[in-house]
């Protein structure tokens, strides 16, 4: 909460903050309708709380401009949008993995892989053409929520991130998350 008011105090752009921080608003509701009913693991919830920080920050400052990532390893443009898409990669493979697990949506670890990968991308995709109705819609705020920065092929490479983001999530962590997945079923 505190990284949400600070982000929201003088941002940027006001039109871009609300369109940044709405999805991890929308996500702490879902959270909150379901923490009763459906619980999820410590590492989800510590990697959503990681991805709404990288929004927020993003969302104050606007992607583009992001202090510490100005310049960073020489490159001319500013590249805090990718880390974003790579968590935009990363955690909705968690949770659409901690998802399907638990409600043994499928059979077979080859199939479980699959469907997270086609989850993550989805996700990527839909927020792609997300950016692509709002730069239509509102010509002021489109360069600050797009981040472009004048690359041609911002769009291809956010979701190649968010593919590689989802690649990490299941080459790193599933032996740990089934372990906490495993330990949140004991419990209940």
């Amino acid at each position: 909460m505190v990284v949400l008011v600070w982000s929201g105090i003088n941002p940027k752009d006001q039109l871009t903050w609300l369109l940044e921080v709405l999805p991890a608003l929308i996500g702490f509701g879902i959270l909150v309708y379901t923490y009763k009913t459906f619980k999820l693991t410590t590492l989800l919830y510590v990697m959503i709380l990681a991805h709404c920080l990288i929004l927020m920050v993003g969302a104050h400052y606007t992607y583009a401009e992001v202090p510490f990532f100005e310049g960073l390893f020489g490159m001319e443009r500013n590249n805090y949008d990718k880390l974003g898409h790579f968590f935009q990669g990363f955690v909705p493979a968690l949770i659409a993995r901690e998802i399907l697990i638990r409600k043994q949506a499928v059979n077979g670890a080859w199939w479980l892989r699959l469907f997270v990968l086609c989850v993550a991308m989805t996700v990527s995709a839909v927020y792609e053409l997300i950016e692509w109705w709002v730069a239509l819609a509102s010509d002021e705020a489109a360069e600050a929520f797009l981040g472009t920065q004048g690359y041609e092929w911002d769009t291809q490479s956010d979701m190649a991130l968010a593919l590689i983001g989802a690649i990490t999530t299941l080459a790193l962590l599933p032996k740990y998350h089934d372990a906490q997945i495993r330990a949140l079923q004991a419990k209940t």
